[in-house]
């Protein structure tokens, strides 16, 4: 009785800590693009009003689209809509479903850690080097590679841990 009440109050607190990564996710995520949208309205304005077109906006939006497709796809893997194939494990056997989530979860750890494991490499590698036109690390570009692996090796670790304890609550979709 006690190791299922252990799992359980373990199981509530990673559940709080992942809901506020994720939510934290979402908001950057969502943040970084009314910024992208903003700053393309700038573009826009200076362009065709000033006659002066803003170099800068095409940097800052490569860097900003970082942002936006890897800290959503992370939060994607916690809230399971990220892109999957579900329709071979809607076919198979219970047993046989569980043996292919387990397998992708398990690819998705992996996956994730290592992005990771690169990113961070690649983000120190280019970390002195300027990104030309707004002189900011070229570093910046492969950053939210490197968190958003290290989240993605978590939420999957998170999903095994759940299924490993017999927890695991996720629903197959194909909408």
């Amino acid at each position: 009785m006690s190791d299922t009440r252990d799992a359980s109050v373990i199981l509530r607190r990673m559940d709080t800590v992942f809901e506020l990564i994720t939510r934290a996710c979402f908001l950057l995520a969502g943040t970084a693009l009314v910024v992208m949208t903003t700053i393309f309205g700038w573009l826009v304005f200076g362009r065709y009003v000033l006659n002066d077109t803003p170099t800068w906006v095409e940097q800052v939006s490569l860097l900003l689209v970082m942002v936006i497709a890897f800290f959503g796809a992370a939060a994607g893997v916690h809230q399971n809509t990220h892109l999957s194939v579900a329709i071979f494990r809607q076919i198979v056997p219970d047993r046989v479903r569980t043996a292919f989530v387990v397998v992708t979860d398990t690819l998705m750890a992996a996956f994730g850690a290592l992005m990771f494991w690169y990113g961070s490499e690649l983000t120190i590698f280019k970390w002195k080097t300027l990104i030309p036109l707004i002189q900011w690390s070229e570093g910046l570009r492969s950053l939210p590679l490197t968190i958003a692996g290290a989240l993605i090796f978590l939420f999957s670790t998170g999903h095994l841990i759940r299924l490993i304890l017999g927890r695991d609550e996720r629903k197959d979709s194909i909408e």
